[in-house]
This record gives structure tokens, C-alpha cells and sequence, in this order.
């Protein structure tokens, strides 16, 4: 503990902490609406803590993944050959985690097309608690690994590294509240989160090919998507309005005109 606190007792250290910090924030973005679209499928009574509970669990494999650095390494290497591509361990991590996000996202935007505000049969009680638990921190090792081989290669301080993952952790834990009532209160952004993760699992197969597209890319596009569909969804409210505004007046009017005559 003493050479813990020892390796953050430098400025440069804590330079290092406020850096992985972000950069574990950034690289998290998927991971957080990946987590707040599997526990919306929970009552809202157990949302939050399945949200808590998936992301504790969560910062333990990513503190077990930083504490064997050296088994991190052999990760990268060439494990077997498909189609003369030479595949490593972490490769076919990434095959594997893009699928399951690929079918839990094919499986979300199905459920939305059939039942787009959620009120329906389709949205109820197909999850348990324990299975939105266990998937949140599994799926994260997907999500965390190529950020926790960068913070590997940028410090190299594993005490650096384990404070930065558990300050980004805590933040992710306070933004999934809120961004899941925001999307709650929003259905039309569910479908483009789902939108997104599919996106993200079908580049996360792609990279394990080495043909995947940098994720400032993808970030952009569905920034721009999601700031599309935010004047979408209030250019919809404000015809609504203006359509029962008009049928009211038409109502009174209508009213007003059998009384006069």
C-alpha cells in the first residue's frame, strides 16, 4: 500500500491519472450506452443498481487485466490463420464481443420496430437482474482492452493506471443515470443507440481484420446523428402541438358556430 501511494505522491504522476482519465472516459462512450440500454430493459426500480453492481464488477477485470501486463502482451500475438490473416488472442476477443453486440443490437432495434415507445409486451420482463449483472462487466473486457493496452504502453505505472480506471468508472456510474433517463424520455434516441452499437460491433470484427475505422470516426458520425435527431424529434413535438392547437380551435369554432346558429 505504502509504494501505492508512493507512485501518485509526483505531480507527473497525477498528470498521468487526469490523462488515462480521459482517455478511459473517451474510450468508454460505447460502453456507456452499451450499459444503459441493458439495464432500461430492467423495472426501474433495479436499473440503477444494475448499473452500480455491472460497473463495480467491471473496474475488478479491468484492474486484473492491468495487473498482468506481461500476459497482456502475449495477447498480441498471432495465435492461428484465417485466410491468411494471423489472428491473436485479443483478435478473437473482438470477433467475439462484436457479434454479441451485433445480435444484442439487431435484437434491440427489432424490439423498438415492434414496439416503439415501449409500452407493450415486447419490452417486458424478458431480462433478470443477475443476467444484466454478469453481461456489464463481460462485455466490458471487450470495451476496455485496446484502451488498457494504450494506458500499458502510455505510463506503464500500474498504480497511475489503477486510479485512472477507477476515477473513470466513477464518473460512468454518474453519467448512466442521467443518460438513461434522457434516452427514457426520448425513445427515438434508443433506436440510434442501438444504431450505434451495431455499428460498434461490426468495427470491432473489423479490427480484429485490421480494417476497422479509427473511433473519432464513428463518434463523429453518430454525434452528428444523434444532434440530427434531437431537431427531428422537437420539429416532430412542435407540428404536434401546432396539429392539436389548430384541431382545438377548430373544435371551439365548430361549437361556436351550432350555438350562434
Amino acid at each position: 500500500m505504502a509504494d501505492f501511494v508512493q507512485a501518485l505522491s509526483s505531480p507527473s504522476a497525477w498528470v498521468g491519472v487526469l490523462s488515462l482519465t480521459l482517455l478511459e472516459l473517451v474510450l468508454g462512450i460505447d460502453n456507456v450506452v452499451f450499459i444503459t440500454l441493458l439495464a432500461s430493459r430492467l423495472p426501474a426500480s433495479q436499473q440503477a443498481l444494475a448499473r452500480t453492481v455491472g460497473l463495480t464488477l467491471a473496474v475488478v477485470t479491468r484492474v486484473a487485466l492491468l495487473s498482468g501486463i506481461a500476459w497482456l502482451t502475449r495477447l498480441q500475438e498471432p495465435l492461428l490463420t484465417v485466410l491468411g490473416q494471423g489472428l491473436s488472442v485479443r483478435d478473437l476477443i473482438l470477433i467475439g464481443g462484436g457479434l454479441f453486440l451485433m445480435v444484442k443490437s439487431v435484437r434491440e432495434l427489432s424490439r423498438m420496430a415492434a414496439d416503439p415507445l415501449g409500452t407493450g409486451e415486447a419490452s417486458a420482463g424478458q431480462v433478470s437482474l443477475l443476467s444484466v449483472i454478469l453481461q456489464i462487466p463481460l462485455i466490458d473486457v471487450v470495451f476496455s482492452l485496446d484502451s488498457v493496452i494504450t494506458a500499458i504502453g502510455i505510463s506503464g505505472n500500474v498504480p497511475v493506471m489503477v486510479t485512472a480506471v477507477v476515477l473513470a468508472m466513477v464518473v460512468m456510474v454518474a453519467a448512466s443515470g442521467p443518460i438513461s433517463r434522457y434516452l427514457d424520455a426520448h425513445p427515438p434516441l434508443k433506436l440510434l443507440a442501438a444504431a450505434f452499437l451495431l455499428l460498434v460491433g461490426t468495427n470491432l470484427v473489423a479490427e480484429a481484420f485490421e480494417v476497422g475505422v479509427p473511433s473519432a470516426y464513428l463518434y463523429f458520425t453518430m454525434l452528428f446523428a444523434g444532434v440530427v435527431m434531437l431537431f427531428t424529434v422537437r420539429a416532430a413535438r412542435t407540428v404536434r402541438a401546432q396539429a392539436v392547437s389548430q384541431a382545438l380551435e377548430a373544435a371551439q369554432q365548430e361549437q361556436s358556430d351550432r350555438q350562434s346558429g
